[in-house]
């Protein structure tokens, strides 16, 4: 794999992510009074997408420092 479909299938990852932790967190919203062990587990789970989505930025980032040290952008 060439750091060029590494850079977009991280960003593909990326788009992904964002998308399923804004719905997370939508529902979070759409809750209300219900129980809040759920809106809990629910509220952890999109922390944890939003660790995961800085980790795939970093790792963005660095791909685009390789490709322009290559000379590719």
């Amino acid at each position: 794999m060439t750091t060029k479909d590494e850079l977009q299938q991280v960003e593909e990852d990326l788009a992904r992510l964002r998308a399923e932790n804004q719905d997370l967190r939508s529902q979070v919203r759409d809750f209300g009074a219900t129980d809040q062990v759920e809106i809990s587990a629910v509220i952890s789970q999109a922390d944890e997408q939003e660790e995961l989505i800085t980790q795939l930025e970093r790792r963005r980032d660095t791909l685009l420092q390789r490709l322009q040290q290559e000379g590719v952008t």
